[in-house]
């Protein structure tokens, strides 16, 4: 293991940690925001955090997820996001499919981000890391959880997102 950096440094290892991590964490920040570049954005900042901390090497991986999880999270709900209205419309230059079903799409998955941005924390960031592809046991270890615990917390957090959905369905 490496000395840590000190203040103001940049960690030795970033460079192989970020080859080897970048996609990972492009990916959860892109399932929660849906669009590539602002999930790059957030890659962008997380590596940022993380090439000034001493997060061990071996706990990289899971810390990083965690705060792109966390990075798009406040994103999505802070609002700085491009509406969905806005991707729409970006792509009616192209033949593509039947305008009612990509509107009917991207208006689920404007509510399905809204009701993920509702969640607790804790259960919004284990669905995110887990519907990205880490399995339970990297879900536990990045959140600092048994594995036992994923399930329950995922099964909570699966239950919560239906509510939402189903409350905000019969207010529209």
């Amino acid at each position: 293991m490496s000395t840590p950096p000190g203040r103001g440094a940049v960690r030795p290892d970033l460079e192989p940690i970020f080859r080897a991590a970048y996609p990972r964490v492009v990916a959860v920040a892109a399932r929660v925001l849906g669009a590539r570049d602002q999930a790059e954005d957030v890659a962008q900042e997380v590596f940022l955090t993380f090439g000034r901390s001493r997060v061990p090497a071996e706990n990289a991986l899971g810390w990083l997820c965690i705060a792109a999880a966390h990075t798009a999270l406040n994103q999505l709900r802070s609002g700085r996001r491009r509406s969905w209205r806005e991707e729409a419309v970006g792509g009616a230059d192209t033949v593509g499919p039947d305008v009612a079903d990509v509107v009917v799409t991207l208006d689920e998955r404007r509510r399905v981000r809204a009701a993920l941005a509702r969640l607790p924390r804790r259960q919004a960031v284990a669905l995110v890391l887990r519907h990205s592809g880490l399995s339970y046991a990297e879900v536990a270890a990045a959140l600092d959880l048994s594995p036992g615990s994923v399930g329950t917390i995922l099964r909570r957090a699966e239950s919560a997102v239906r509510k939402e959905l189903n409350r905000h369905a019969s207010s529209d």
